[in-house]
Formats: C-alpha cells, sequence, structure tokens
C-alpha cells in the first residue's frame, strides 16, 4: 500500500462513526427492533458509513477536499446531493449521494453494493421454495427484518421468476438420451371452481456423460393417462431430442403406445416395482411373504429364459388362487423381460423408476405444505425453484456420474453401434 492509499485510508476511517458514537446508539436499544427495525440502529449506522465512503470516494475523483478552490480550475465541483434507496438485512436505506457539477461521478461502491441490492427478492423467492405461503413469507419478512412486505408485492417478486420456468422448460435438449424415466406425482389443483387431483408429469434423464437432468415438468388433466404423455414426448422431439434408448415406465395402460408413436426403435422396461405392488393387491395379506418370495425368483433371475421357467412355476402354485395377479405378470411379460437383454451394470439401473421417484420425494416435500394450487402457472413455478434447489449438485461440478457409467457406455455402444455416436 503506499503512502497515499494509506492517507486516504485513514480519512476514511476519521469520518466513520466511532467506536464511541455506535456504543451511544448501542446504548439506547430496548428491544430487537431498536437494532433491525426501518429505523433501527443498524440501518442508521450503514447509512453514515456509506455516505462517508461517498463523500470520500468523490473527493479522490476530483482531486481536493471540499470547498477548496480547485474546482474552479478543473472545470468539475461538488454539485449537492442526491437521495437513493438501497435494501440491506434492514430493509430500505435512504442515502444521500453527492453529484458533481459534469455528471462523470459514478460510485465504484454503490455498484457494488448494488449487486447484492435484491437482498430481499431473493429472500422472497428462497422462502416460496421452500413452500411457504404468502402469508407466511409477509410473516417471516416481519418478524426477521422489520419490513412489511404485502401480499402483492410478494407475488410480483415469485412472478418475476416466471420466464426463467417457460426458458427452462422449452430449452433445447440433447439428441440422444441413453436412459429416461418418465413418471407422474399428483397435486390438488383448483379448476373452475374445484380442487382437483391432477398429475404432475416429470421426465428424468441419463445423459451421455452419465448425468442426470430433469428434462421438465408438464401439468396434465385431472388423472394420468397415456394421451398425455404422448404430448409430453412429442414436446421432448419438438426440442431436439432425436432418439432414446431405453424408456423406464411405469405401468400405466398404452405407456408403450405413446412412447413408440414418436420413437419406434425406443427399448421400454416397465417398473418391476410398481408391478410387484400392482399384483400385491390382489394377494391375501397371509400370502404375501411367499408370493413375493415367488417374484423375487423371476425378476432376479440371471437370464429371461430362467425368468420365464420361475414365471411358470409361479402360475402353477398360484394361478388358480390368485389369477389376477399371476396373469398380469403374464401379459406385461415382454416389457417386464426388456431388462435381461442388458448386462448387470445396465439392468441395476432400469428395472425400476426408483431414479425418478426418489426425485418426487423431494419435490412433495414442498408440495404437502400447499392446500391446492390456484393455477398451474403456479404449480410449474414453485416446481421450477424446487428443482434448482434439488438438482443444484447434478451434472458437471456437482456428483460424479453414475456408477460403473463407462462400462455402461460401453455395453450401450456395442448394443446399439448404429444409433450411438462414436467419436
Amino acid at each position: 500500500m503506499t503512502d497515499e492509499e494509506k492517507r486516504r485510508k485513514q480519512e476514511i476511517s476519521e469520518r466513520l462513526p466511532s467506536v464511541e458514537s455506535i456504543q451511544r446508539e448501542l446504548g439506547k436499544a430496548e428491544s430487537i427492533d431498536d437494532f433491525f427495525g426501518k429505523e433501527g440502529i443498524f440501518s442508521r449506522l450503514f447509512a453514515e458509513a456509506m455516505e462517508t465512503m461517498l463523500e470520500a470516494e468523490l473527493t479522490e475523483q476530483l482531486g481536493y477536499e471540499p470547498y477548496e478552490a480547485k474546482g474552479r480550475k478543473s472545470g468539475n465541483s461538488r454539485n449537492g446531493k442526491r437521495k437513493k434507496k438501497v435494501r440491506t438485512s434492514g430493509g430500505e436505506t435512504e442515502l444521500q449521494v453527492p453529484r458533481d457539477r459534469n455528471s462523470e461521478f459514478q460510485s465504484l461502491l454503490l455498484e457494488k453494493h448494488q449487486a447484492n441490492s435484491n437482498e430481499v427478492e431473493n429472500k422472497v423467492i428462497a422462502l416460496y421454495a421452500r413452500g411457504n405461503s404468502t402469508r407466511d413469507i409477509r410473516a417471516i419478512l416481519e418478524d426477521l427484518y422489520g419490513i412489511d412486505v404485502s401480499a402483492t408485492t410478494i407475488s410480483t417478486i415469485t412472478d418475476k421468476i416466471w420466464p426463467l420456468v417457460e426458458q427452462w422448460q422449452s430449452r433445447p435438449l440433447e439428441k440422444l438420451y441413453p436412459i429416461v424415466y418418465l413418471d407422474a406425482l399428483h397435486v390438488k389443483l383448483r379448476r373452475e371452481g374445484k380442487v382437483q387431483n391432477t398429475a404432475l408429469y416429470t421426465v428424468l434423464a441419463v445423459d451421455m456423460d452419465g448425468h442426470r437432468d430433469i428434462l421438465g415438468h408438464w401439468v396434465g388433466d385431472a388423472g394420468e393417462g397415456a394421451n398425455f404423455w404422448l404430448s409430453v414426448i412429442s414436446d421432448l422431439q419438438s426440442r431436439g431430442v432425436e432418439d432414446i434408448l431405453i424408456a423406464c415406465v411405469d405401468g400405466l395402460s398404452g405407456f408403450s403406445d405413446a412412447i413408440h408413436a414418436v420413437y419406434p426403435d425406443t427399448d421400454v422396461q416397465r417398473c418391476i416395482i410398481h408391478q410387484i405392488r400392482h399384483s400385491l393387491r390382489y394377494v391375501a395379506w397371509a400370502d404375501r411373504k411367499e408370493f413375493t418370495k415367488d417374484l423375487r425368483r423371476i425378476y432376479q433371475a440371471p437370464t429371461r429364459e430362467q425368468a420365464e421357467s420361475h414365471l411358470l412355476q409361479l402360475g402353477e402354485r398360484w394361478g388358480q388362487q390368485y389369477a389376477i395377479a399371476v396373469r398380469s405378470w403374464e401379459n406385461n411379460w415382454d416389457e417386464l423381460a426388456t431388462m435381461f437383454a442388458y448386462p448387470t451394470q445396465i439392468r441395476r439401473l432400469i428395472y425400476t423408476t426408483n431414479s425418478v421417484e426418489g426425485y418426487h420425494r423431494q419435490l412433495r416435500k414442498v408440495v404437502k405444505t400447499k392446500g391446492s394450487f390456484p393455477s398451474a402457472q403456479s404449480v410449474r413455478k414453485l416446481l421450477y425453484l424446487v428443482n434448482e434447489n434439488v438438482t443444484r449438485k447434478w451434472g458437471p461440478g456437482g456428483s460424479p456420474p453414475i456408477r460403473d457409467w463407462p462400462k455402461i457406455l460401453n455395453q450401450l455402444t456395442i448394443r446399439y453401434d448404429t444409433r450411438m455416436p462414436i467419436p
């Protein structure tokens, strides 16, 4: 540090509020509001300190102290002050910003502070992303910072992210995804004056680097249906997805037809866990343990041939007693058995949709705090923010790729040699 810099630092230090003045102010405090309220001690001290440093900054740029005659010679001089409001943790604070006659003064200090001037907005959005209602957010800001933010202002702040939601939902996607999981959760949505249980469709993909990515959220009709899934898959195609190697789905009827209408060469794997849950609905509680044991022999078999042998044994043992449960496995066997065409590492990834269901569990932690949503836009807005929190560590620079991904990628390249790009 040069002597001149030391001198300037000393001058600024002398102009700042002294320790004694700070102590006197603190001694007057009688409640927490005296510290953090709109006119609290910290707000006033912040304003005093900022104004002192702004004056010093202008002196540095002009090259002379206030009331010196050098201004007449330099062609520029001080020209009063203007009011400016800045946001702090204590709410809005009004500063007296010095001006120069030629309007050349640009405060670097104030610009740096302005980078953080949306502190309140950021807090509103963070609270909203955790499922807090407008009323809750208003109360929290009042309690913590002594500022009264109206419900209209809070809604205006959260609405600012809507362009980001639309941009994210319509962003271009990769041409090829090796594995894609498709599933839906349900939210309560107010439509035409009635609260309906509405499906929210989610697509989770694994990209060529082995990282997970949420491709979008789609708010559907009152129930979950294959027809709407067709529109979701068509949207993926319009955003640049040319091919999907393996699609992992739940047990929704007509799901495969919807996928193959857009991607006819995609292999579809029906979720084993969903299938087990579905079939156990038709099995008496006393027999579930033994029935599940026989099911495990099917889906854990090393080859498709052995799995089909165990399926025949299941029918022989339980076919008369639980015909519907057994028939469900037989009727859906082609899609349940897709995984047997793959090595163990890939089979482990595709036999269930647990990956996307794990993501849905994170969404439900926030959604369950809401009684119902007033509109589809409010659903997508909230879930976009939750998605940002959940997926922050996904992808490059975050969590590592899926375990054994290099081996998996080699296996997929060999199997899909004409569809997989080889560097």
